[in-house]
């Protein structure tokens, strides 16, 4: 049987079930840098809450590994330790002058935060 594309949408959505996302998201777009066990890199963080965030970047973490974050800033830099929950690698149909457009990136809950000794503390 074969189903408009209307239909098979509808049919995802529903087997999707009601979102399972306990906290709202932030949709800013922002640098963070990655060290992993397979090394360190640059990443876009995007959908950030207080549990985690999805993290784009061209070479992904093991599912499982802990990943140290460092969000950049002018007033000192934040570091969080993450857990990777999952990884995509998805090719768009479109493409450019440089290739198929694809985004690889994964999906990270949040561990816990580092403490920067040279940022003073907010609460002081």
């Amino acid at each position: 049987m074969l189903w408009s594309r209307r239909e098979a949408r509808k049919m995802v959505v529903a087997a999707a079930g009601p979102d399972r996302r306990a906290a709202p998201r932030l949709d800013k777009v922002f640098r963070v840098y990655l060290e992993g066990e397979t090394g360190c890199g640059l990443g876009i963080a995007r959908n950030i809450s207080e549990g985690g965030m999805f993290v784009e970047t061209r070479s992904p973490q093991p599912i499982g590994s802990q990943v140290r974050i460092t969000f950049p800033s002018e007033n000192g830099d934040m570091i969080a330790v993450a857990e990777v929950r999952y990884v995509c690698h998805l090719l768009g149909r479109g493409t450019s002058a440089r290739g198929p457009l694809t985004m690889r990136g994964m999906g990270m809950r949040f561990l816990y935060f580092e403490l920067d000794e040279a940022v003073p503390s907010l609460l002081q």
